[in-house]
């Protein structure tokens, strides 16, 4: 539940974010290194890809590196995203804290004699603009919410099926208590025929003994 609450405030969060998309084209000498920033909002996801444009060439692989504004107590700087000798790549992440996040391209064999040049397309979107699921469909926050709702529907199922079996457990009980009253009723009314025949009966043959003796002292018979 927890889960959920929180995937539901990211996407309140995402939708009070609007954060522009940027998509674009450079150029870039070997032995230069190209740094691109953007400003994210805490809580909103960001993603981006970037590709090398019309590859010919080993030499013309880069090395990607994406960088949170946080630094720690010994200067570490966050690394969100390393890749390197790549033709293309993608990344993804939620911003953790407000700030300018950087990415920075530079040719994985910076050395060359005569220098060449790369020109890359790259494309960074955050907030609302960084929707796009197909493209983070295998990242964590996806998943994880992919795996909430795994989980409630397992929970969903057990209470169903628990809900069965206390509906079953409770029809087999009111079947065994109304078997249950129908043999104490079927008794009761065996008992009160009985002792209605024998009252019957003694009144009878009481009947019988007084006729008799008032016949035997009139000496009718």
């Amino acid at each position: 539940m927890e889960g959920i609450v929180s995937v539901l405030v990211f996407a309140l969060l995402n939708l009070l974010a609007l954060h522009r998309a940027g998509a674009l084209r450079f150029e870039m000498e070997s032995g230069q290194t190209k740094c691109i920033t953007e400003e994210i909002k805490k809580n909103s996801m960001s993603v981006g890809k970037y590709s090398v444009v019309g590859l010919t060439s080993e030499d013309q692989r880069i090395t990607v590196r994406v960088t949170s504004p946080y630094v720690n107590r010994v200067g570490y700087v966050g690394h969100l995203h390393y890749a390197e000798e790549v033709e293309s790549g993608n990344f993804a992440f939620t911003a953790m804290q407000q700030g300018d996040f950087l990415a920075c391209f530079w040719l994985s064999k910076p050395y060359h004699n005569p220098p060449i040049r790369v020109t890359i397309d790259f494309e960074w979107k955050s907030g609302v603009s960084s929707r796009d699921w197909k493209f983070v469909a295998k990242e964590r926050h996806i998943i994880a919410m992919e795996k909430e709702l795994m989980n409630m529907g397992d929970m969903v199922k057990s209470i169903h099926e628990e809900m069965v079996y206390l509906r079953e457990r409770q029809d087999h009980s009111v079947e065994q208590e109304m078997q249950d009253l129908n043999r104490k009723i079927n008794t009761r009314m065996a008992r009160l025929s009985f002792l209605s025949l024998t009252i019957i009966a003694s009144v009878v043959v009481l009947q019988l003994w007084y006729l008799k003796t008032f016949f035997e002292k009139t000496k009718i018979l």
